[in-house]
């Protein structure tokens, strides 16, 4: 499945942080370097992809939130979030922002950490730059499904109302019984290096699962969701809808 670029802008406000940011660019050609006018002239990027932030940085954030999926910030933690505070709506319509310190020892997502790939890019960012990615995600911490974005980069849809997704999340990280279905869609949805959860069981089919065993169930499947089903395992199921296979 082919998925559209990601639009990164790498955004710097000191001669340190321009530093790390322009040595990051490098080694990520998609990415904008957004700097202050007097920092624009001379950096070894192309020209073409710097951005220039004549005035206070607090008035380019509502352009930048427009025009890039990721906005990587060389600013303090304090100061990020006082930025980006007037512009915040959800997490499927904000975009991902990491936060790394002027010294590029660290990247903390801020914003969207999983819908908004910040957890991700910040783990990618670490590795690039030579820094320590602070994730504070319960999911990631714990090396678990993470239940909002499972199968993402699979084409799954979530299928679930928000209320069965923050229950059913809560009950995964708290290492509860946990009922994985699968019944249609690929089969390397696992991702993480370390193995899965023991509190997680895996079936083949919803009818092998006792449910009311189970905190939860992650059913992937095409079938149609009895109404009835909905009710029964009310804010304890998330249904995931692979691609349909060919027939």
């Amino acid at each position: 499945m082919n998925r559209p670029q990601v639009r990164i802008a790498l955004v710097a406000i000191t001669k340190h942080g321009v530093a790390h940011a322009s040595k990051l660019a490098a080694q990520l050609p998609e990415a904008h370097l957004a700097v202050p006018e007097k920092f624009a002239a001379g950096l070894p990027v192309p020209a073409h992809t710097v951005r220039s932030l004549p005035g206070a940085l607090s008035a380019h954030i509502g352009a930048l939130f427009s025009d890039y999926d990721q906005i990587v910030f060389f600013v303090s933690l304090g100061a990020v979030v006082r930025l980006i505070a007037p512009y915040l709506r959800s997490k499927e319509e904000d975009p991902g922002v990491p936060a790394v310190d002027d010294a590029a020892r660290y990247v903390i997502p801020v914003l969207s950490g999983h819908v908004g790939g910040a957890n991700a890019h910040a783990e990618r960012l670490a590795v690039l730059l030579g820094a320590e990615a602070v994730l504070t995600t319960a999911s990631d911490v714990g090396k678990t499904i993470p239940v909002d974005i499972l199968g993402r980069e699979l084409g799954w849809r979530v299928e679930a109302p928000k209320i069965n997704i923050t229950r059913v999340s809560a009950h995964v990280v708290n290492e509860e019984p946990i009922a994985f279905v699968q019944e249609a869609g690929a089969g390397n949805w696992w991702t993480r290096p370390t193995p899965l959860p023991a509190n997680i069981r895996l079936f083949r089919r919803l009818e092998d699962v006792d449910l009311d065993r189970y905190r939860a169930v992650l059913w992937v499947t095409l079938r149609d969701i009895d109404p009835g089903l909905w009710t029964r395992l009310e804010e304890r199921l998330v249904v995931y809808r692979p691609p349909a296979e060919p027939a």
